[in-house]
């Protein structure tokens, strides 16, 4: 079930800011409003973060939540606040980002950031994290179908990116548990969250793939729609 929630910035056409509801989980646009909750689940055991930065303490969540929302009003993300539904509880946060546009005139000069639309043309989907308790339940599976879901179904992209840390062996068979397509790895990427030199695994879903993968994810969470 998807209901739209109202938005109030009219100096970009930025995609509509969504609820996405499943059996599990609630995707819910991140704000403050849940900051407090974002801090008690990431301080339950921050030993599975090696490869992923999560916020640590109140202030730096305040700054990760607040940047997000920068980055939704320029409509380069869609950021969630992940409520598990078995405990009422936001036990932590994904987001849609990397939106780009591929409609209208190509910017120019190239490299310089064009006009955003209100249909992303692909997307990726990161800066997933969980709290420990919610960890290994089908929360971040049900996640990443709803917003699979939305992406395919609603703005019809032609792409979805996702992507880890190459020693990040659980993040990686996570992924691959998806169906989605390893595209390679590319070396010396970016700074790790250990802050080493990372080198980062690639994986895809095209949108003529996503029946195949929506159907394997429906039987692996349970789910089969009548003939």
């Amino acid at each position: 079930m998807v209901t739209h929630t109202p938005c109030t910035l009219h100096h970009v056409h930025m995609p509509a800011l969504v609820t996405l509801s499943g059996r599990l989980v609630r995707l819910e646009p991140l704000s403050l409003a849940v900051v407090d909750d974002l801090v008690a689940a990431a301080s339950e055991d921050r030993a599975t973060y090696a490869f992923t930065r999560v916020p640590d303490g109140r202030d730096e969540m305040v700054s990760y939540v607040e940047a997000a929302m920068a980055e939704q009003a320029e409509g380069r993300t869609l950021p969630f606040a992940i409520r598990w539904l078995n405990t009422d509880r936001v036990v932590g946060a994904t987001r849609l980002m990397h939106l780009e546009y591929w409609q209208g005139p190509m910017p120019w000069p190239p490299g310089t950031r064009g006009a955003v639309g209100d249909i992303p043309s692909v997307a990726d989907i990161g800066y997933t994290w969980l709290g420990a308790s919610a960890q290994g339940t089908g929360v971040n599976r049900e996640s990443k179908f709803l917003m699979l879901s939305h992406a395919f179904e609603t703005w019809d992209v032609h792409r979805i990116t996702l992507k880890a840390d190459v020693r990040n062996t659980r993040s990686r068979a996570a992924i691959e548990a998806l169906g989605a397509h390893f595209d390679g790895v590319r070396r010396a990427d970016s700074r790790g969250a250990d802050n080493t030199v990372r080198d980062t695994a690639f994986y895809s879903i095209l949108n003529s793939e996503w029946p195949l993968v929506r159907e394997r994810l429906l039987s692996r969470m349970g789910l089969f729609e009548a003939a």
